[in-house]
């Protein structure tokens, strides 16, 4: 497993997983998914946290196979199946901000899993020490988005919205 620890410039609450030559823009016209913190499309993903701007703590796994869950770490956790045309990702931050490169994926292009946990989205005013995001990546066959783990306030506005 490969391991990247990022801060990461957010607005509107938002980061994007993108693939090497797709776009971080264009969710206005994705429907939103069951999960709530993250909507996907072909080549890329939008991670919502919770402050409206400033540096947030980015975990990401690269893995091949799946890592499990970090259940006692985070307070809100989802799944969703995610489709990577080159097998190359950067979380990039928003309108064109600087774009972290990710370890390349285990099984190139193709269909992956990410599995979003969420720590701290209730103190979105304070950006204290809490406040972190992990995402972990590894090859998986398209299969139903998932909640595992729905604790905060936040994470339940995302998924009502």
């Amino acid at each position: 497993m490969q391991v990247k620890q990022l801060d990461v410039e957010v607005d509107y609450h938002q980061a994007y997983l993108v693939d090497e030559g797709c776009s971080a823009g264009g969710f206005d016209d994705v429907p939103g998914h069951p999960v709530g913190i993250i909507q996907v499309k072909k080549g890329s993903a939008l991670l919502t946290v919770a402050p409206q701007w400033g540096t947030v703590g980015f975990t990401v796994a690269v893995a091949d196979r799946d890592p499990g869950a970090d259940f006692d770490g985070y307070e809100d956790i989802v799944e969703i199946s995610y489709e990577s045309p080159s097998g190359r990702l950067s979380l990039e931050e928003w309108e064109g901000g600087r774009a972290h490169t990710l370890p390349r994926l285990p099984a190139g292009p193709g269909t992956y899993r990410l599995r979003y946990h969420a720590r701290g989205m209730d103190e979105e005013e304070s950006l204290d020490a809490t406040e972190h995001y992990f995402l972990q990546i590894w090859p998986e066959p398209p299969c139903d988005p998932v909640v595992l783990k729905s604790t905060s306030s936040l994470f339940q506005y995302w998924l009502n919205s």
